[in-house]
């Protein structure tokens, strides 16, 4: 694919994407996204055939950005804790952003999906990210940052606590603190007392 037409593709995601956020999965139509991306049905159907493979693709990206991004900079040895400050910075800042959050379009999604395959396409998504965290804490704990911790235990409890937070604060207000304390305590968790970040870290906000 040429360059205008990778481009044209970002274009009808980032549209896309504020659609799914505000209306959820089932509501939006390919006509929606038409025009809010300001395409003919034709140009939109050049390059997708419907919502389900948009929206697919759009949590592919997301999953594969945070995966390659921990994974480079493991490669570039930088420290865990600067890397867990900043991921758990930003999980703060889109819990704290109910507009942009995409869980209850996810919720619908993945459940009309699974219903018609043999596959829970959701819980193969869980596995990625999984893996990506558990390679980050134990990079941290190779490199004495991090203490020894159950791994699997600690994923779950970042990936259900932050979904759990953007899903609530979707349907009900949300204390502006709470994701701040989350963070926090899982920052106490994997962080050994006394070490610290060459950014700033949580506990200095």
């Amino acid at each position: 694919m040429n360059k205008r037409g990778q481009e044209t593709r970002k274009q009808i995601k980032k549209c896309a994407c504020s659609l799914f956020s505000e209306k959820g999965f089932k509501q939006v139509t390919m006509k929606d996204i038409c025009e809010a991306a300001k395409l003919s049905r034709g140009g939109l159907y050049c390059h997708y055939d419907s919502t389900r493979q948009i929206f697919q693709e759009i949590i592919d990206d997301m999953t594969h950005e945070q995966d390659n991004e921990i994974d480079l900079r493991i490669e570039q040895n930088q420290s865990a804790i600067t890397i867990l400050d900043e991921i758990l910075n930003k999980y703060e800042n889109e819990m704290l952003d109910s507009q942009s959050s995409l869980s209850i379009a996810i919720y619908e999604y993945f459940s009309i999906l699974d219903k018609t395959s043999q596959n829970n396409t959701l819980y193969e998504q869980y596995l990625i990210s999984a893996n990506t965290w558990k390679k980050l804490i134990q990079y941290g704990m190779d490199r004495h940052e991090f203490n020894e911790v159950d791994r699997c235990a600690v994923f779950d409890l970042i990936v259900f606590s932050y979904q759990g937070v953007r899903m609530y604060s979707k349907l009900m207000p949300m204390d502006k603190e709470t994701p701040s304390r989350i963070t926090k305590e899982i920052r106490k968790i994997l962080v050994k007392s006394g070490s610290n970040s060459v950014t700033q870290t949580m506990s200095e906000k």
